[in-house]
């Protein structure tokens, strides 16, 4: 980690002709940016020359962005990028016919049906600025996205597009994790072992250990997690469980599939608040019968939930999945970091993986967290007992 407030010379004194170089902090957080844009390029894209990357950002990462442009540049890639500005959908929302609201754009259109990778980075101004929108409206925007959403899962879903999902610190996501911003900086950038000397060895490590996991679950036909406000059971017999190893998202560390859509059964309990869609939702706890979930209640954001539970394909399941990524402890009300806690479970309602074998279709993916650590959490594989208070015992 980085830290700012001091700086130490050396104690006795310099040999004449001796020059230390002391980095002020923009330098350092420069030096940070370029290793952080070199493990996207050459690890989690693995950009080869003559390929086409497509980024969608917000203005606000425009310092990472600089450092990828010329990271892609000399792997020989084309990169292109789509810059969101601040209240940029709120305007529209408030502003917009539903003529405008529906409207698809074709330069979305092409980038999924023709580059070869796809990075989102988040870098919000305010991840509470959709809130007051018009539900209705909401609704239509999101319609917008359907035709070019359903080419990226296809793609994403066959490997013909690569893909990742990273985080650009600012203070909308600093204050939601209730952190200064040196603090959060440093958060990210550690829960991307960009601190390290060789951040991509960092990450095979977590491979190797991961796939160990992957290779027992891909053997079972049925999981169970239990805690004391959770057992839920479902199928993932000709599903693919898949080693999220910082390809797919950075920071990463979890395993997850596809549960087969009609075996979920029981009831799960989620302790981890989430924001989605600018609603932040606490306490939820859903009760499923054959894959659908048929009551749900939450302690905060009942109105929220019961809105989202109306979307076509919303109360079934898409993902199942395990946090293994024990260097982040800390909830952050992000879903990138706060899925990969190690010691939780998380399941997401609505829209499948294909590569992982799904077939739920939804325009909403949410995922939801659990907490295994205290008071007995258990994985049950196939009836036998494979993970206990938060850690593997296999």
């Amino acid at each position: 980690m980085y830290n700012f407030t001091e700086q130490h010379l050396p104690n006795p004194p310099l040999q004449e002709g001796i020059v230390i170089k002391i980095l002020k902090p923009s330098d350092m957080k420069k030096t940070i940016l370029e290793k952080y844009a070199h493990l996207l390029v050459h690890y989690s894209l693995y950009l080869k020359p003559g390929e086409k990357l497509f980024v969608r950002t917000t203005t606000l990462a425009e310092p990472l962005v600089k450092e990828l442009y010329r990271a892609a540049t000399r792997a020989g890639a084309i990169m292109e990028v789509f810059f969101d500005f601040e209240d940029q959908g709120k305007i529209l929302a408030e502003e917009g016919s539903d003529e405008l609201l529906q409207y698809t754009s074709p330069f979305m259109q092409y980038a999924f049906e023709h580059f070869d990778a796809y990075l989102n980075i988040m870098a919000p101004y305010n991840l509470m600025g959709m809130q007051q929108a018009n539900p209705e409206k909401v609704k239509l925007m999101k319609s917008a996205s359907k035709p070019y959403m359903k080419v990226y899962n296809e793609r994403t879903g066959n490997g013909n597009m690569r893909r990742s999902l990273c985080l650009y610190p600012t203070p909308a996501s600093a204050q939601a994790a209730g952190m200064s911003m040196d603090d959060y900086e440093n958060f990210v950038f550690g829960a991307c072992h960009l601190f390290a000397e060789n951040p991509e060895a960092e990450w095979l490590k977590i491979r190797v250990f991961q796939q160990r996991i992957v290779d027992h679950l891909n053997t079972v036909h049925t999981v169970r997690y239990v805690n004391p406000k959770t057992d839920i059971s479902f199928v993932t017999a000709g599903r693919t469980w898949i080693n999220s190893d910082g390809k797919a998202n950075m920071p990463s560390g979890e395993v997850f599939t596809s549960p087969v859509e009609d075996s979920v059964n029981g009831y799960v309990h989620f302790d981890y608040p989430s924001i989605y869609s600018g609603h932040e939702v606490q306490g939820i706890t859903l009760h499923v019968e054959n894959g659908e979930v048929k009551k749900w209640e939450a302690k905060h954001g009942q109105e929220f939930l019961d809105r989202i539970f109306d979307e076509p394909g919303a109360r079934f399941f898409g993902e199942a999945a395990i946090g293994c990524n024990y260097g982040i402890q800390t909830p952050t009300k992000n879903i990138l970091f706060d899925e990969k806690i190690g010691g939780t479970i998380h399941m997401a309602i609505g829209q499948s993986y294909l590569q992982a074998g799904g077939k739920n279709e939804s325009t909403v993916h949410w995922d939801m967290i659990a907490d295994m650590t205290t008071n007995g959490g258990q994985i049950f594989t196939d009836g036998t007992l494979i993970y206990e208070n938060g850690r593997f015992i296999i």
